[in-house]
């Protein structure tokens, strides 16, 4: 199959889809998505929405150049009663966040939308609900010295794949979206196009 261009710089979801597969080329979209997201939540957008709108401008801009490929534009949103937590900006916003999110349940949403011949063929948006353990503040303090060089990347502070899972007692919904790409819903709609094998 002709490689599908991924409109992001993660290397996680690259590894996703080459493991699964899918050749891919990697192709980060420049865009500015700290002004997007405050525009789109001044105007009352919900998470999704902006998480939607986020990945579908990936894509679009990658698309306007690549007009015969398969772009893949993503994006990921952590919501938490009602708002939207960003990636924290240093170990002591992390602390805030990660106190904030102790003993709750927040939403990770991870949004795709697929762009031909720049145009939107195809979106989706997966959603995991997860539900932090009341660790101790000794606890978090360790934790934070460890892996700040690993997570100071990652919205909500922590990777799953990591250290980060033993913040969790409860997870509802689908790994892969955790890590930021509903990778079943992509390989279906690849599938259903005759792109990938099936």
């Amino acid at each position: 199959m002709r490689p599908v261009i991924l409109a992001s710089s993660s290397e996680i979801r690259a590894r996703l889809l080459a493991n699964a597969g899918v050749p891919v080329e990697i192709m980060p979209a420049r865009i500015d998505e700290e002004a997007i997201r405050a525009a789109l939540e001044a105007e009352q957008a919900g998470p999704r929405d902006v998480a939607d709108a986020l990945a579908e401008m990936k894509a679009r801009k990658i698309s306007e150049k690549n007009g015969d490929a398969l772009v893949l534009g993503c994006d990921q949103v952590l919501a938490f009663k009602g708002a939207i937590l960003s990636k924290p900006e240093d170990v002591d916003a992390a602390r805030a966040q990660l106190r904030a999110l102790r003993g709750n349940r927040h939403a990770l949403l991870s949004a795709v939308v697929i762009y031909e011949a720049g145009k939107p063929v195809w979106r989706h948006v997966g959603e995991v609900r997860l539900t932090m353990r009341s660790f101790s503040d000794a606890y978090l303090d360790a934790y934070l010295d460890r892996n700040w060089n690993s997570i100071r990347h990652a919205v909500g502070a922590y990777k799953l794949e990591e250290e980060g899972v033993r913040l969790f007692s409860h997870i509802e919904g689908d790994y892969f979206t955790v890590l930021g790409l509903p990778l079943l819903a992509v390989l279906d709609y690849l599938g259903t196009r005759g792109l990938i094998a099936t």
